[in-house]
């Protein structure tokens, strides 16, 4: 007991003081848990031999967080990526794991090994690359989306990884290393007993039933448990669904991240996934950080010391040989600029498979236990150097030209019934009391700060021009309900009013004007409500002047009112006499008729209380709770 208290004070010591100040580094909390590990593992060594089991528990958090990512995207979005996810993903493991293993046939080793090594290389890191996206807020972008693709296509290829590897051992090796398993393990000698046919059945069997159990099990019995109103028991709860699915794709000799992640899918739709999501992510985050803690601790700091020359190339040819790979691969699937860095340099490293994959293939008697150290060094190290690779990824970025023009369009992965096309002070305000009023939006901006910007306050948002066809497309135009057009630029926003307009007579479209001139322009293009950008406000402070004028807080309400619907009427008057190819002040037709609606305007205005005002009384102040309009 003293001894288990004591080696967890470390590690959260080691947590608390090295993660804080690598973040205000900015080097981030993956390189602040690595360095914690180097610490109390190699340095200093107040960590010894249980590190490796500890980092087999930890590597729990990897399966927390593909449910949580899973829980994230609807079936129909997953499906909207199967061509990065097989072109993209697949393209990527074929082409490293032959380049590997060709460098590996150059430092002379056999076929076997050579080919061995090259299919474990070929595999990144989800665990440092997904938690680097999500705090650097870029797993939305085109390089975020197609880097987690390839993560995706990684884990699922884990699974005929592990039914290959055996076939590339010696005959009586092979042998040898599945008697030594079926004594240690029950299940596996049961799914090696079982003809082909068998083993696929068993395997399908496990992900029918984790689809079917997602839908006709977990919902009732979440509404059964909720009703007993205990956190606790809906955290006991949702920790149940993630290791009982975990362990059923163990018995079938499948990923416990890939399992967990479909169970994560097939609950995306269900209303009690943000639940889930806060019960889980506290334990995800913790797992997560022991994880890359114990893969410093166990770095084999004598080996690196007698070599380290040696291992250190080692590392950067890989992460160069696998960065070429992905530089040239992102070319025919249209990653440009910051997306193609992000995606060549997210993705270089070795990854936590690698630990898994390389054990199994020593218990196979494919690889040597010397091979094995350098090889899990090598994994290690390159899991290191990533997050500085991440740091360059934001020094490249930086430099590049930053026009508006230039940012390329995010993928779409979602469609909403409210689009808002321009999220600067103007559609944020918008943004913010729809969604905070239980209703779901897509917010186009070609302006990759602002949206950045957005990600930090936790709001959704897409980079790409709000005007392009194909990117309304993708944001389900054919299928909203309110389109808000509240670009900048006065020329863009007529052009998307113009056109969402010929592609749906039934949409609701809801435009920022700049001034009259831009409100007329709009109503002709066929925007179904306009809102000058001052004219709300406008209104306020003349609101505030009346009362503090003499009048009620009653009277200025209702002349502030009137107002504003005699205004609205008068501008839509105007614009059916507006020419746009005659200036304003040259339209004697426009001029007699603003004349006229003035002289109107004021009328109405002056007699509202004039007879109240005549008989020195003040109009009656309306009654507790009564609703007066406010615009």
């Amino acid at each position: 007991m003293e001894s288990f208290l004591f080696q967890a004070s470390l590690y959260l010591i080691a947590v608390v003081v090295a993660v804080p100040v690598a973040s205000r580094l900015g080097l981030g909390s993956v390189l602040g848990y690595l360095v914690a590990g180097i610490v109390i593992g190699p340095i200093f060594g107040l960590v010894g031999s249980e590190t490796r089991d500890l980092q087999h528990f930890a590597e729990f958090g990897v399966v927390m967080m593909l449910f949580l990512i899973g829980l994230e995207l609807e079936p129909k979005a997953l499906w909207q990526m199967r061509d990065r996810l097989i072109g993209l993903g697949g393209l990527q493991l074929i082409v490293t794991t032959l380049v590997v293993t060709g460098c590996a046939l150059a430092l002379h080793q056999s076929w076997r090994i050579s080919l061995t090594l090259g299919i474990i290389l070929s595999l990144s890191s989800t665990a440092i690359v997904l938690q680097t996206l999500s705090e650097k807020r870029l797993m939305q972008t085109a390089g975020g989306r197609s880097t987690f693709s390839v993560l995706l296509m990684q884990d699922i290829a884990v699974i005929p990884i592990l039914a290959l590897l055996p076939l590339l051992a010696l005959p009586g090796a092979r042998a040898l290393a599945r008697a030594q398993a079926s004594e240690n393990h029950a299940t596996l000698d049961f799914l090696q007993g079982l003809p082909a046919w068998g083993v696929t059945f068993v395997t399908l069997g496990a992900v029918a039933a984790t689809v079917l159990a997602g839908h006709y099990v977990v919902r009732p019995l979440y509404s059964f448990v909720h009703r007993a109103r205990l956190r606790e028991v809906n955290t006991a709860l949702a920790l149940m669904i993630v290791v009982s699915i975990a362990s059923l794709m163990l018995l079938v000799g499948l990923s416990p991240a890939l399992g967990a992640f479909l169970a994560g899918v097939v609950l995306a739709n269900s209303e009690f996934r943000h639940e889930l999501e806060s019960d889980i992510a506290p334990f995800k985050g913790l797992l997560l950080g022991l994880f890359f803690i114990t893969v410093g601790a166990g770095i084999n700091i004598d080996l690196l010391m007698r070599e380290p020359i040696r291992l250190l190339g080692l590392t950067l040819l890989l992460m160069i040989a696998k960065g070429l790979v992905l530089y040239l691969i992102a070319i025919p699937f249209k990653l440009q600029g910051r997306n193609r860095w992000l995606f060549t340099l997210g993705l270089a490293q070795a990854g936590e498979f690698g630990f898994v994959l390389s054990a199994f293939a020593v218990k196979q008697r494919i690889l040597p236990d010397a091979l094995s150290e350098t090889l899990l060094l090598v994994i290690a190290l390159s899991m290191f150097i990533t997050p500085l690779f991440f740091i360059l990824h934001d020094l490249i970025a930086r430099r590049m030209v930053d026009e508006k023009s230039e940012a390329e369009a995010d993928e779409i992965d979602e469609a909403q019934p409210i689009i808002i096309a321009g999220v600067g002070r103007f559609g944020q305000v918008v943004n913010r009391m729809v969604t905070m009023s239980g209703l779901k939006t897509i917010v186009l901006d070609h302006d990759l700060k602002v949206i950045q910007l957005l990600r930090q306050f936790g709001f959704k948002g897409y980079v790409g021009d709000p005007t392009r066809p194909e990117l309304l497309k993708a944001a389900g135009l054919a299928d909203a309900r309110v389109l808000v057009v509240a670009l900048d630029d006065r020329d863009a926003a007529i052009h998307l009013v113009r056109y969402a307009r010929r592609q749906r007579e039934d949409l609701h479209i809801i435009a920022r004007a700049r001034d009259r001139e831009h409100v007329f322009q709009l109503y002709r293009a066929g925007a179904d409500d306009i809102v000058r950008e001052y004219f709300d406000a406008s209104l306020r402070v003349g609101r505030y002047v009346l009362e503090n004028a003499g009048l009620s807080k009653y009277e200025a309400g209702e002349l502030e009112k009137l107002f504003y619907d005699l205004d609205r009427s008068a501008v839509r008057e105007l614009a059916r006499v507006w020419r746009p190819d005659i200036p304003t002040e040259k339209n004697e037709a426009y001029i007699a008729r603003a004349r006229a609606l003035n002289r109107e305007l004021e009328a109405a205005l002056t007699n509202r209380f004039s007879d109240a005002h005549r008989k020195g009384e003040t109009a009656e102040e309306p009654k507790p709770g009564q609703e007066i309009s406010d615009t």
